[in-house]
């Protein structure tokens, strides 16, 4: 743990070291990429625990087309 701990402070040291513009596009080019990469995959997790639990949207979809069928309203 003491090493990558040592790592990272030398990262921080790196990009705090560096004048404003660089830094900034050093972290943008890190973080959004990271932060895009971190919602994909916690919207995919929630998307699966959701479909487990029955309570995506699909579900949800299936049940609204059978209610608003006219065919099943209209009664011919």
């Amino acid at each position: 743990m003491h090493a990558i701990a040592t790592w990272w402070d030398g990262i921080e040291l790196w990009i705090t070291g560096l004048p404003f513009v660089p830094q900034s596009i050093v972290v943008l080019v890190v973080l959004v990429p990271a932060a895009f990469l971190l919602a994909w995959a916690f919207d995919r997790l929630l998307a699966g625990v959701l479909h487990l639990l029955g309570r995506d949207g699909r579900a949800e979809r299936d049940t609204t087309d059978v209610v608003s069928d006219p065919s099943i309203t209209e009664g011919s």
